[in-house]
């Protein structure tokens, strides 16, 4: 396995970790980005856009139910700030209203991104489900970041539209962790320069039949051929299928997860960001990917 620099990167950041503690918190309140970290956040946004934009308008919802990945969720809706203003053409909205996501209100965007959001209530809000597969369904998009994924426990449907469900984490973000290209040649893996790299962050296992790989284009997943990797306790799938980043086809829309992002490392370092505005970018339709299941997908 060859390094890239994102150990070095790794040992600087670990000095504002500190701001990564999440919680539970029905009040719903983020703490400010220091002035400090938004030069840090600027610096990442890449310069040149995986692919070429369009006017898009985008809603990222970071509503909470449990776990609160606060630092994570900040510096997100920071980094896609500092995204528009570089890159205009993309209008982000912000967003922890349910209201916000009914179907009503949904036809006004191009794209969804569930930022870290956590157990979503869909017993009280019952549309919720329908409406946001039939976003998807019509052509949208939806990108998924980290704990989006710990959601839908009474919305079976929506959780194989995702592609997976939370069933622990044994890889915790703070461990260092190997990390390989399923696909190296495909564009929203560029940034990593066709290289197997480690990452320190808290990477999720995915509990069946919400996973199957049959049905997703895996971009990512963990490296078992290194020995801190593979020797973690608390493993749970029989077969050692543990994907980080995956894209799919959804109906008419698309649709990318990924497993990075437990806190705001992934927002200062520039591969990981330029992964995820490329995943953003792929939900779109602005830039093109194989996004061919491993086996045949029913829908």
């Amino acid at each position: 396995m060859k390094n890239t620099p994102f150990n070095a990167v790794n040992a600087a950041l670990a000095v504002v970790l500190a701001l990564s503690l999440g919680t539970t918190l029905s009040a719903q309140n983020l703490k400010a980005v220091p002035q400090a970290e938004i030069a840090k956040v600027k610096a990442v946004i890449p310069e040149k856009m995986p692919a070429k934009t369009t006017k898009r308008k985008i809603l990222v919802f970071w509503r909470c139910e449990g776990y609160t990945h606060g630092a994570s969720i900040a510096y997100g809706i920071e980094a896609f700030k500092q995204l528009q203003a570089k890159h205009a053409d993309y209008t982000f909205d912000f967003s922890k209203e349910y209201k916000d996501l009914s179907a009503a209100n949904l036809k006004k965007y191009d794209a969804l991104v569930l930022q870290n959001t956590t157990k979503l209530n869909t017993k009280k809000n019952p549309a919720l489900e329908n409406d946001l597969i039939d976003f998807v369904k019509a052509g949208k998009g939806l990108t998924v970041i980290h704990a989006g994924a710990d959601n839908f426990y009474q919305a079976e449907a929506a959780a194989k539209m995702v592609g997976g469900r939370f069933w622990g984490h044994p890889w915790g973000s703070g461990g260092t962790w190997a990390f390989k290209l399923d696909d190296p040649d495909n564009p929203i893996n560029a940034s990593f320069g066709g290289k197997n790299f480690k990452w320190r962050d808290e990477i999720y296992q995915q509990q069946s039949p919400y996973y199957n790989r049959a049905k997703l284009h895996v971009l990512v997943s963990l490296d078992f051929s290194d020995k801190t990797t593979a020797s973690t306790k608390g493993q749970k799938r029989e077969d050692n299928d543990y994907a980080v980043s995956w894209i799919r086809p959804y109906g008419k829309g698309r649709v990318f997860y990924t497993s990075f992002a437990h806190d705001q490392r992934a927002y200062l370092n520039k591969a990981i960001f330029t992964h995820i505005v490329a995943g953003l970018q792929y939900t779109l339709g602005d830039l093109k990917a194989d996004d061919s299941p491993a086996g045949l997908a029913d829908k």
